[in-house]
């Protein structure tokens, strides 16, 4: 199997206050999540428009409509992290009145299935930390079984999974494919970017990913699709988290912008995949200049699909090429 031209892929996880009600308070989240109704419409209008195939990594509780329908479909069988506060389940028992517009999406996932090129993937039902002391291959597979379950309610066939916090658990990718998952979104190839559980994210971990955003620590980690096809389920790595805006570091946004080009530009002409991710909630605030970056590097894809004929690429799209 050989691939011609270089791809942009990019892969989005869709969490809302699941993936951080642990680590902030609703309250002084609030923003982020309110801004993400305007922002998640404002993309899919760039995709549209730059003609993007993208991968959206869905927590199955999303796809609810209300808590009610959130308990009709928890599992039985659920995870006993030691620290209780990563747990969704625990959150839920504790909140039984829960805001819609900061918990379930079922509006914006409808608008996602509506827009061509889209991909519906999986970030687990509740947000599950796979390497967190407490949690199970069993409790693992409880989690994603209710995730298949809701997204056939939109029949939706989920084939790819991005894991929370990019742990993936290498015990259990056997378990993916008896689930009918067949990709996932691996790490990068440095000691900073290592899946590993939360207290394993000490500050030089944090402080090299940092820095790595600016400047060219760890290479362009870009990749082959022939690299991607000797196991299975298919590992497509994750190349460059694209940060939210600061304006703390604003100074340094045109050094951000040129790190991500520059790997754009590095996959385009050797016929690698350059791999894009963030979550829709980094751009629920200061959107106008999430969306600007977000743009600019759209249209130095489409310059370089003109020159190159470069490919936009969804994960499920890779899925296909490689089952050929």
């Amino acid at each position: 199997m050989k691939t011609n031209h270089g791809s942009l892929l990019i892969s989005i996880d869709f969490e809302l206050y699941w993936g951080v009600r642990d680590q902030r308070s609703l309250e002084s989240y609030k923003e982020n999540l309110i801004g993400v109704w305007q922002a998640i419409p404002k993309i899919l209008d760039l995709f549209t428009t730059y003609k993007i195939h993208a991968t959206w990594s869905t927590v199955g509780l999303l796809f609810c409509k209300n808590i009610n329908e959130a308990l009709d479909y928890l599992p039985d069988n659920k995870p006993e992290y030691i620290n209780k506060n990563l747990c969704s389940y625990n959150y839920i028992n504790k909140n039984k009145i829960l805001d819609p517009k900061f918990h379930f999406a079922p509006e914006l996932i409808e608008k996602i299935i509506l827009t061509p090129n889209q991909e519906i993937s999986t970030h687990t039902f509740s947000h599950y930390y796979c390497l967190e002391p407490g949690q199970s291959l069993d409790s693992f597979k409880a989690d994603i079984n209710a995730a298949l379950k809701i997204a056939k309610k939109y029949n939706i066939d989920i084939k790819s999974i991005i894991f929370p916090r990019n742990q993936w658990n290498p015990e259990y990718l056997h378990e993916l494919e008896k689930l009918g998952i067949e990709a996932y979104r691996g790490n990068e190839k440095s000691w900073f970017y290592k899946s590993t559980e939360d207290s394993g994210q000490n500050l030089i971990r944090r402080l090299g990913r940092l820095v790595d955003t600016y400047i060219n620590l760890v290479g362009h980690q870009t990749y082959t699709l022939e690299s991607c096809e000797h196991t299975k389920p298919y590992n497509f790595p994750s190349s460059r988290l694209l940060r939210p805006y600061s304006e703390k570091l604003s100074f340094l946004e045109k050094h951000r912008s040129r790190r991500i080009k520059n790997s754009l530009r590095h996959a385009a002409k050797n016929n690698e995949i350059f791999h894009l991710w963030w979550h829709p909630h980094n751009f629920g605030k200061n959107t106008d200049k999430n969306l600007e970056m977000l743009e600019d590097i759209l249209i130095e894809y489409q310059n370089l699909n003109i020159k190159y004929k470069m490919k936009s690429l969804n994960m499920l799209d890779l899925i296909k090429i490689l089952n050929k």
